[in-house]
């Protein structure tokens, strides 16, 4: 799913993110019909790429800085930068042909590593990482795979090697929390009660602490209860 940037997150999630891989950013309106229209064609073919390329979505109505910074005259507009620099970059509601083709030109040539990242079994994410140690989707996916068998040593060492995402976050969270024997909570009751009991322990112990980001981080940014517990957690803390 594309990334919502605002102003004040232009920098980490587009500019700092360039630097590891394409992102096209989508400057878009809700009152504009073509971009409505070509939204979910940008999302359908950067989700083919497996993360080679990012998608964000930047809305000009809330966030002017962003748009004078693209010089934005009209809308739909989508540029591609790299290394922190526009390399590409088109406006209007394009087909979906075209679209395939500018975000082809972003992608690049899948390498060994990528196909074997791609099989996902264990065996083929090792090799992968024989041929690049630092492989972002081969350490995520091993990790992961890792953290469901309860070897959170290897899984948070793994992802020692790459640049936090939230991916990575949601992986070693659930590392964690398999090495504290807390790997799966029955049901969301349980959870509700695991996270009340933690909270009256977070300001004086770190281990209760990180405990209950981890199940925030588990239970993932779509769950409402996540922002719940968060602003419960900043409460106490401060």
């Amino acid at each position: 799913m594309p990334v919502d940037v605002t102003d004040a997150t232009f920098e980490q999630e587009v500019l700092e993110r360039s630097a590891e891989r394409p992102v096209v950013v989508d400057l878009w309106a809700p009152w504009c019909g073509p971009c409505r229209t070509l939204g979910p064609i940008l999302e359908r073919v950067v989700e083919e790429t497996n993360g080679d390329v990012e998608l964000v979505k930047v809305n000009v109505d809330e966030n002017p800085q962003v748009s004078a910074a693209f010089r934005v005259q009209s809308i739909p507009a989508v540029y591609a930068l790299r290394d922190k620099q526009v390399v590409d970059g088109f406006i209007g509601a394009l087909g979906e042909g075209a679209v395939r083709e500018f975000v082809g030109r972003l992608a690049p040539a899948p390498s060994e590593a990528d196909r074997l990242a791609a099989l996902g079994d264990e065996a083929s994410l090792r090799a992968a990482l024989d041929l690049e140690p630092d492989h972002p989707r081969a350490v995520t996916a091993l990790a992961e795979l890792l953290a469901s068998r309860g070897e959170a040593d290897e899984a948070l060492a793994l992802l020692a090697r790459v640049p936090e995402t939230p991916e990575t976050r949601h992986v070693a969270a659930l590392a964690r929390l398999a090495a504290a024997g807390t790997a799966s909570v029955p049901d969301d009751t349980a959870i509700e009660a695991r996270l009340t009991s933690l909270l009256e322990r977070v300001r004086s112990d770190d281990g209760a602490r990180q405990e209950y980001v981890d199940l925030l981080e588990s239970m993932g940014p779509d769950d409402p209860r996540t922002a719940q517990y968060r602003r419960l957690l900043s409460q106490r803390l401060f």
